[in-house]
């Protein structure tokens, strides 16, 4: 096959012609879902007849299983027992999958509250024995093909339960889970479209081999007396009629034995089947060659210098007021508080960025502010405003009713932060369907207009492609579709070029800089890298040990000499340009950052800063006013005034 030759991805479902197992198990199981069908009324009739003048006759041409107590074919039975077996085992089967889904996956969209109350519920339920959960609902109920049924579901249920509870709670932690709950998607449509689908293959696959092991158990309780009752009968209860004369005519039990494990097989082997799919889909394939859209536009503009001015003029009302913002987690030996008395302000239009290592609070501070702090988080502060509206102490719905779609996220992992489960379309049309009542048509208008917008080559083919068929830089760009289809008077942007290479990074910042200067947007934008805030943002805040250290205009960055904090000037000094000398070691700042479980005392900077005094190590800075900016250090190391000519003569 030639380079140019189209290569189509495989259809979905074609792997089990490739599987001799999955053809097997489903070959059989389709000729006894036939006899399930056909064989009552083929055969129903002859087979519930007696017949007095051929009672106990063995083996022959006409019977070929012989015939029972009451001379009827053995062999009917077992085929019209068919269709009761499996009714049987597929009923108990869904009931414990559905009952177990809704107690193990549900409380995700409930709270940390009620996924308590629940998981006590499964661990309680799980300590009864199966046995005795079965026949205590015999002896409630009576015995019956329903009893047995309704027995063997509350058995199914705790294991179910307990394996959605597992796979939803990495879900319940999952960024567009956050996010869905930030656009204020219903309860409801979070389990149906964003839990379940996430979950439902591998649930699938443990249904599929369960009922195998329903169909055991069924027969069991019937065999034993207490399932199937006279005049109904399934494989079980056949069974139970053959034992009786198993020493004189042994193919009584041979028919409905050999259903039973031949039927309680195949599903196990079409469980596997799927589980060993799953496993393995994980390979390289060839994916449909697409059309070539124009090439993303790369667009480069100065950095306005208007936005700064906004954010030190006390005359225009702040967009975002923060101040003593404390995030804290409690801990083995008391609470850790990875933010410490943090307090900022972002004016409309402006584009602000946030710098520090890892650990330094960065994430956690903003998902606050943005009402997404981790779970168990425990989140205070002396005063949390944002377009005039108070958040403090706002419950989830509470805060999703008065920020709506006002505040879009770009999260740090595209990959992780788009529903694998549903097409990329769909995500971004939930936002104007939660919150503009759109139509499905008009939904899926605006998605492809958003994926248009931030140059997504074929945005209506695109639209209906899932995640992991997008580069990682579509992905972003995508993100940055979705935060911005709600016109967002704020975007906070987590990292958003992480793990891209440097060309992607230009495309998405200059793409994120568009987006914000057509729309009047604020963007909060945090980030590891000094250099990629350099090219986008008007001020940087930075960050370390928990707390702000330094608010700082991104023009001072290309003069390190003119940076106040210590630990600003050791950043932009270590970031290296065109001029630095290549024949000596590139600047690094020696030691670790402090260990935020442990109470710091004094500047958290003090241990690794070489102008550290005693005040530093026993006195924790505040933020002061310092040269235009603000800065918390005991022993700022500028030395002088930065006027504003001087700023803006600076280009970085």
């Amino acid at each position: 096959m030639s380079a140019t030759t189209p290569t189509r991805p495989p259809r979905r479902g074609s792997w089990i012609l490739h599987s001799p197992m999955a053809l097997i198990s489903l070959t059989v199981i389709a000729l006894l879902l036939l006899l399930a069908v056909f064989a009552p009324p083929l055969w129903g009739v002859e087979a519930n007849t007696p017949h007095p003048d051929q009672l106990l006759q063995p083996p022959s041409p006409e019977h070929p299983l012989g015939t029972d107590s009451l001379g009827r074919d053995i062999l009917l039975r077992t085929l019209v027992a068919t269709r009761l077996s499996l009714v049987m085992a597929l009923s108990a089967t869904l009931i414990g999958a559905v009952a177990g889904l809704l107690l193990g996956a549900l409380p995700i969209v409930g709270g940390p509250r009620t996924q308590r109350a629940f998981s006590s519920v499964i661990n309680t339920w799980l300590a009864f024995p199966v046995l005795l959960v079965a026949m205590l609902t015999v002896i409630l109920l009576g015995t019956g093909a329903t009893t047995a049924v309704l027995a063997l579901a509350l058995t199914m249920t705790p294991s179910f339960a307990r394996l959605a509870q597992t796979l939803s709670a990495r879900v319940g932690g999952s960024e567009y889970l956050a996010a869905a709950r930030m656009m204020g998607v219903s309860k409801s449509r979070q389990f149906t479209r964003y839990i379940v689908p996430n979950i439902a293959e591998p649930v699938i696959v443990n249904v599929t081999i369960s009922i195998g092991g329903g169909l055991l158990a069924l027969s069991s309780l019937s065999f034993l007396g207490v399932g199937v009752q006279p005049p109904e009968y399934d494989w079980g209860r056949l069974l139970s009629e053959g034992f009786a004369q198993v020493y004189q005519q042994p193919t009584a039990v041979l028919g409905p034995g050999v259903m039973v494990v031949t039927a309680g097989i195949v599903f196990g082997m079409l469980g596997e089947a799927f589980a060993s799919h799953m496993r393995g889909r994980g390979r390289a394939r060839a994916l449909e060659p697409k059309k070539l859209g124009p090439a993303p536009r790369v667009e480069g503009a100065p950095i306005p210098a208007a936005a700064t001015t906004l954010a030190r003029n006390a005359e225009v009302e702040p967009l975002l007021e923060v101040s003593g913002l404390t995030v804290a987690f409690p801990g083995p030996q008391g609470w850790i508080r990875p933010v410490q008395d943090v307090s900022f302000s972002i004016a409309p239009g402006e584009i602000v960025g946030v710098v520090g290592e890892s650990g330094s609070g960065k994430s956690v501070t903003m998902m606050s502010v943005a009402q997404l702090a981790p779970a168990g988080a425990v989140v205070t502060a002396q005063r949390l405003r944002f377009a005039g509206a108070d958040l403090k102490g706002l419950s989830q719905k509470e805060a999703g009713a008065k920020i709506g779609t006002d505040i879009g996220v770009v999260f740090q992992d595209s990959l992780t932060a788009l529903n694998p489960a549903l097409k990329v379309g769909t995500q971004l049309a939930e936002v104007p369907r939660v919150h503009g009542k759109a139509s499905r048509a008009e939904a899926h208008t605006a998605a492809v207009q958003a994926l248009d917008a931030v140059s997504i080559p074929d945005p209506e083919r695109r639209a209906a492609q899932y995640p992991h068929e997008f580069s990682g830089g579509m992905r972003q760009r995508t993100l940055i579709a979705m935060s911005q289809i709600g016109s967002p008077r704020l975007i906070i942007a987590d990292e958003p070029t992480t793990a891209l290479d440097v060309t992607v990074q230009q495309r998405v910042l200059a793409l994120l800089r568009r987006e914000c200067e057509e729309t009047g947007a604020a963007a909060i934008v945090v980030s590891h890298d000094i250099a990629v805030l350099a090219e986008l943002c008007q001020r940087i805040l930075v960050m370390y040990a928990g707390r702000i250290v330094e608010d700082v205009d991104v023009r001072l960055l290309a003069t390190p000499e003119l940076l106040a904090h210590p630990y600003t000037r050791a950043l932009a000094e270590a970031l290296p340009d065109l001029d630095t000398d290549t024949t000596k070691p590139l600047a690094t700042i020696p030691g670790e950052p402090p260990d935020l479980s442990l109470p710091v005392i004094g500047c958290g900077y003090a241990p690794r800063c070489p102008f550290s005094t005693e005040q530093c190590r026993t006195e924790t800075p505040g933020l002061v006013a310092h040269h235009g900016g603000r800065v918390a250090c005991w022993n700022p190391q500028d030395g002088r005034t930065v006027t504003v000519a001087e700023l803006e003569g600076v280009h970085v």
